[in-house]
C-alpha cells in the first residue's frame, strides 16, 4: 500500500495529469547521466514536478514532503525547481500554456488587472502631473 503506484491510484484527483504532462515534458532540459560512476538514479522529471506542484498547493515545506508520495525528497525537489528556475523553463512551461489556452479560446480577458507591482511603469505616469523631485527641489524645503 505505500508504493508510489498504488498512492496514486488512491488520490482523488491527480497533480498533474497526462494531458498537462505531454505539453509540459518536451520543456523540460534533459540531463545526461554520466558513463562511469552515474550515481543513483534520479527522480523522474514527472515526479519531481508532482512533488514540486504538491508543496506549492498544499503550501508544506520542502522538508516535509511525504515519503509516500513518490516524489523523491523535499530537497531533490528543490533543487530541480532551483535548475529549472535558472534555465528559464517556468517562463516557457507559462508562455506554451498561455498559447495554448489563447488558442482554443479559453482566456477571458473581462477580468484582467495589470498592477505596477507585477509590471514595471518606465518613466513614471505623465498623465496625472506627478513630478519627480530631487532632494533639494522638494515643496517643503523651496518654500512653495
Amino acid at each position: 500500500m505505500s508504493s508510489p503506484n498504488t498512492w496514486r491510484l488512491l488520490m482523488a484527483k491527480p497533480i498533474l495529469d497526462d494531458r498537462l504532462w505531454e505539453i509540459i515534458e518536451p520543456i523540460l532540459p534533459k540531463k545526461k547521466r554520466r558513463f562511469r560512476y552515474p550515481g543513483r538514479k534520479p527522480v523522474s522529471d514527472r515526479d519531481t514536478l508532482t512533488g514540486i506542484l504538491f508543496i506549492l498547493k498544499t503550501g508544506i515545506g520542502w522538508e516535509d514532503l511525504p515519503k509516500e508520495i513518490g516524489c523523491g525528497s523535499g530537497m531533490t525537489c528543490w533543487r530541480r525547481l532551483r535548475d529549472w528556475q535558472k534555465a528559464g523553463v517556468w517562463d516557457e512551461i507559462h508562455r506554451t500554456l498561455l498559447n495554448k489556452l489563447h488558442q482554443a479560446d479559453q482566456i477571458d480577458f473581462s477580468r484582467a488587472i495589470v498592477d505596477s507591482s507585477s509590471v514595471r511603469a518606465v518613466f513614471g505616469d505623465t498623465f496625472t502631473g506627478r513630478q519627480c523631485w530631487s532632494h533639494q527641489q522638494l515643496p517643503w524645503r523651496s518654500g512653495y
